[in-house]
């Protein structure tokens, strides 16, 4: 049984994988460079559970308890005790490669040392260890607390009894792994981000506004949400980070940045987390950007 989880990273990702393993009775660990990114990730989970009460998901005596099971850690030798480890970091092969050269001194020898990458080959982090069969891809869904899947991906030295590990541990989390090959953009990216860069194509050459593009894809293929406000949930910097990792293997106009992406990387506009993207959220609610 794993009793310790290490989650590196506070961020988006991070602090959900830390929300639902300790809603599933983990001890978890949170590091991060900052110290405000950890304030602010525990905050968000603090939030997120309260919202979990509310709609009677988790019971009320439990909100203290669940929250009760995160430390916060600024310091990456907190990861020395932890079972599993699951890198949670900025979209970076660069700086993922550095941390995982980082927590493989770390580690326990019997540690697992799993990433979060949306897109960067899981063969080319567990050759920056010492222990490559014992690394290996958990992609969560954002956000983690509400999705149900979990992509294992395997590279090609990772053992049998580590993919079995971690999917069996998806599984008392309540999610649903699901196992893939180690290919740029694994399924989920590769998939979807042909579709959202059509998407902000569609803007850029005014076939529609962000809302109408929206609005086809949510009433007319019945997807829960419209692939450019996708976009500015999961962060614009994010997915042009997966686009360059996916364009630099494949070479192919679908994974190339839209030229107006670019412009918008450019102002600082991410989506939600800076308050402007396809969508404008200094309001009450979102509106269109009126820039674009």
């Amino acid at each position: 049984m794993t009793d310790r989880v290490a989650v590196v990273g506070a961020g988006q990702m991070g602090n959900g994988i830390a929300h639902v393993f300790a809603q599933s009775g983990f001890n978890v660990v949170m590091i991060d460079v900052s110290q405000e990114a950890l304030d602010k990730g525990r905050a968000t989970v603090a939030k997120n559970i309260e919202r979990q009460v509310k709609k009677g998901i988790i019971p009320p005596e439990q909100q203290v308890e669940i929250l009760s099971r995160i430390d916060l850690n600024m310091d990456l030798d907190a990861a020395g005790e932890a079972s599993l480890i699951i890198e949670a970091a900025s979209e970076d092969s660069g700086l993922k490669y550095r941390i995982f050269t980082d927590l493989d001194r770390i580690a326990k020898p019997a540690a697992v040392l799993a990433t979060n990458t949306s897109s960067i080959s899981i063969t080319e982090i567990g050759r920056r260890t010492s222990r490559p069969d014992k690394v290996i891809g958990m992609h969560f869904m954002n956000p983690v607390p509400v999705m149900k899947l979990v992509e294992i991906i395997r590279g090609l030295a990772t053992s049998d009894k580590t993919t079995k590990y971690v999917t069996d541990i998806a599984t008392r989390l309540g999610k649903t792994p699901v196992e893939v090959n180690d290919y740029p953009g694994f399924v989920s990216n590769r998939v979807l981000m042909p579709m959202i860069n059509e998407a902000i194509f569609a803007v850029m050459e005014g076939v529609g506004t962000p809302e109408a593009i929206d609005a086809v894809m949510t009433l007319g293929m019945n997807h829960p949400m419209g692939p450019l406000t996708l976009a500015d949930f999961v962060g614009l910097d994010t997915l042009g980070s997966i686009c360059d990792v996916l364009f630099d293997e494949f070479r192919e106009r679908r994974f190339a940045h839209p030229p107006v992406l670019r412009k918008m990387l450019s102002a600082g506009w991410y989506g939600r987390k800076s308050g402007k993207g396809f969508y404008d959220y200094s309001g009450e609610s979102p509106q269109l950007n009126a820039a674009l």
